[in-house]
C-alpha cells in the first residue's frame, strides 16, 4: 500500500525535493517504530541533507562514511540491525539503533540520493522492509 501511495505522490511531480518531502512523511507516518525517515542528496560527490521527518539530522556526510556514505560508495542498500556494531557509524540521533539506507537512482542508473530510515528498536528492519524501501526508491526513476 505504501508503494502505491508513493507512486501517487510522484505522479506528475517533476520536483525531486517535493517528492522527497512527501515520501518522507508517508513513510514516517505509515510505519511503526521509526525515529527518522528521509533523504540525503548527492551534491559534489558527498551527501547533503534533504527532506526528512524526525529529529535534527547530520547535514553533510562524506562518501564512504557511516551507513549512508557506505550505501553511496558501494552503490547498494545497507540493512543494519545494530548501528553501534557498524564500523564508522555516525550517530546523528543517539536513540537510533537500527537503520536501512537505499540508493535512489535516476533512469540512467546514477545515484542522486539515498533514502535513510532509522529506528530506536534494535533489529527493527528485515529483508521485507528492505524490499519495500527499495521498491519506493525505484519509483523515483520517473523524476529524472
Amino acid at each position: 500500500m505504501l508503494v502505491k501511495q508513493v507512486r501517487s505522490i510522484l505522479d506528475g511531480e517533476t520536483d525531486p525535493i517535493v517528492a522527497m518531502a512527501n515520501t518522507s512523511a508517508a513513510i514516517f507516518y505509515s510505519l511503526p517504530d521509526l525515529n527518522w525517515a528521509g533523504f540525503y542528496r548527492v551534491v559534489g560527490g558527498d551527501l547533503v541533507l534533504g527532506p526528512f521527518q524526525g529529529k535534527v539530522a547530520c547535514t553533510r556526510i562524506k562518501r564512504g562514511r557511516g551507513v549512508c556514505g557506505t550505501a553511496l560508495d558501494a552503490g547498494r542498500s545497507q540493512l543494519v540491525p545494530d548501528v553501534h556494531a557498524f564500523p564508522g557509524h555516525i550517530a546523528c540521533d543517539s536513540a537510533s539503533r537500527s537503520e536501512v539506507v537505499v540508493p535512489v537512482r535516476n533512469k540512467n542508473g546514477e545515484i542522486f540520493a539515498v533514502l535513510d530510515i532509522d529506528s530506536p528498536v534494535l533489529g527493527r528492519f528485515n529483508e521485507d522492509d528492505l524490499a519495500l524501501f527499495e521498491a519506493i526508491a525505484k519509483e523515483f526513476e520517473v523524476l529524472s
